[in-house]
């Protein structure tokens, strides 16, 4: 079908153009798309690449939080466009997990593993945050 691959590339445009509010006061200068600015993409998550697990059920991610330090599966992590992913977020605080361009949320309870689970069907980078700081946990390479 000839509008497929139109409808992926408006998906994304819109994904790209759509952004959260409630950002941390420091994004206050970041562009409206919700993509971060250069200063804070540096202060928030690292950009290197990451080898995550790749699982026959998918890519499985794990991301922990603790004293606002972020570990894990951060950065830039690269996925097959089409496979399953799994994101496993555990935070010593309350706040709620969201991934972009996907509309997928969890709300985390300290301690608490969270999870969410979707297909990386829509291609592009897309940011995963804690809504209420702002945080940045890595960014999904679809593709």
């Amino acid at each position: 079908m000839t509008r497929r691959p139109a409808l992926a590339a408006a998906a994304t445009a819109l994904a790209l153009l759509t952004g959260c509010a409630g950002t941390a006061p420091s994004d206050a200068g970041a562009p409206a798309s919700g993509a971060p600015s250069a200063s804070s993409a540096a202060t928030t998550a690292p950009e290197a690449s990451v080898a995550a697990p790749s699982t026959p059920a998918g890519r499985v991610l794990e991301v922990r939080i603790s004293g606002g330090r972020v570990t894990g599966d951060t950065g830039r992590v690269p996925v097959a466009l089409g496979e399953q992913v799994t994101l496993t977020v555990t935070s010593d605080a309350a706040d709620e997990l969201h991934v972009h361009g996907y509309d997928r949320a969890a709300g985390l309870v300290p301690g608490t593993p969270a999870t969410v689970r979707f297909p990386a069907d829509v291609p592009g980078v897309f940011e995963v945050e804690l809504h209420e700081t702002g945080t940045v946990l890595l960014s999904l390479q679809v593709g």
